[in-house]
């Protein structure tokens, strides 16, 4: 049985293990999640969970509906994932950190830090030109054609632009310790995103 559910990154830390090795963590607010829709297909199920209640106000009618005709509250952030065994869930039931094993990895999914419009170097960690006196070229991208033919630039070609800001995956992040009673969990390395940035835990 697979396990899916949302939380928060803290912030990181670092633990020390008995040899005195100084080991990089970071603590991650766990759920709880609420079931808010199971739809059966052929191949695999896929389950729907919600994270953190929000006012009605705050959303549209039309996601109003959609929570009034489950008969739960309203969730700010929804997440499906598919799951290849029928195990027993239940529209409504909560999923917290006390159902994730400890001594299996996790995949941790989050959205990395947005770093603005950034240059080929910092983008794509492309060399420099030469320093030297008389040089005009020390951190310009140079040609990016291909001369007469094809006369044009290829798509997907490496130059400046927007840097971050997209969804990074993680596998096999080994957990250092559960904390049931507050509802955190304490992994070995980093994770993308900053500090409160919404991160997707799976565990198979």
């Amino acid at each position: 049985m697979s396990i899916g559910i949302l939380g928060k990154k803290i912030g990181m830390t670092q633990i020390f293990d008995e040899q005195g090795y100084a080991i990089p963590a970071t603590l991650l607010e766990v759920g709880p999640c609420t079931v808010t829709h199971i739809k059966q297909d052929k191949k695999y199920t896929k389950i729907q969970i919600g994270y953190e209640y929000i006012q009605p106000n705050k959303i549209s009618k039309p996601i109003i509906g959609y929570f009034k005709k489950q008969n739960l509250p309203c969730f700010k952030h929804l997440k499906e994932y598919k799951d290849n065994d029928l195990h027993e869930l239940s529209t409504g039931q909560i999923l917290n950190i006390s159902q994730i094993n400890k001594a299996n990895y996790i995949n941790i999914s989050g959205v990395s830090i947005g770093k603005g419009f950034s240059g080929y170097q910092k983008r794509h960690n492309f060399s420099r030109g030469p320093m030297s006196h008389g040089s005009k070229n020390h951190r310009e991208p140079g040609s990016i054609g291909a001369g007469t033919t094809p006369g044009r630039v290829f798509p997907g070609k490496k130059m400046a632009g927007r840097m971050g800001y997209k969804k990074v995956s993680i596998k096999n992040i080994s957990i250092l310790n559960i904390n049931k009673e507050n509802n955190t969990m304490l992994i070995k390395g980093s994770i993308p995103g900053k500090r409160g940035n919404i991160i997707y835990i799976h565990q198979k």
